[in-house]
């Protein structure tokens, strides 16, 4: 039998998908006053690997990345999910978003990627949220699944989230 131990506290990141730069900084600003300082932002990336936002949000989006310095235990992280749910409605106009947000967090091992939206390689955590496994870390860096959303597999994500994970591993090593 194995013995039960709690998991290590993992990195908390978020994506954002806005075509608002001014945006940007007002979430990064709020997200900061929730989850602690910011460690990493990545530069804006064209999003252009699907239209599924493009009616909601219109043309030329763009996607950032950051990641928070103070890690976060497992234990009701998928909360945090529902939290940036209520920032997306703070910022919608007639009910149209004018960002998106992505929690998720990475490990050594991983980046999970919290969502509302169910699916056969989803599993429902609490409060109607799911994880989604998205990348796997194997010889030196991150990997997708046949699953992994088009725009994660890409060289420029995988660069940023090795980063990401380098600064999470280094913090440990402290």
């Amino acid at each position: 039998m194995g013995t039960m131990r709690f998991p290590d506290d993992v990195k908390l990141i978020t994506g954002l998908i806005s075509n608002d730069d001014s945006l940007f900084q007002k979430i990064r600003t709020r997200l900061e006053r929730e989850f602690g300082h910011v460690d990493f932002e990545s530069e804006s990336l064209t999003f252009e690997h699907t239209d599924y936002y493009g009616d909601e949000m219109g043309e030329n989006l763009k996607r950032r990345f950051l990641s928070f310095a103070r890690p976060i235990p497992l234990k009701g992280a998928h909360m945090i999910k529902v939290r940036t749910n209520r920032f997306e409605k703070d910022y919608s106009l007639s009910n149209r978003r004018a960002i998106n947000i992505d929690p998720g967090y990475l490990n050594l091992s991983k980046l999970v990627l919290f969502t509302t939206k169910d699916y056969s390689h989803r599993v429902h955590i609490a409060d109607a949220i799911f994880a989604e496994v998205a990348l796997y870390f194997k010889d030196g860096t991150f990997n997708p699944f046949p699953w992994t959303y088009p725009d994660f597999k890409t060289k420029d994500y995988i660069d940023i989230f090795n980063s990401i994970r380098e600064i999470y591993k280094t913090g440990r090593q402290r």
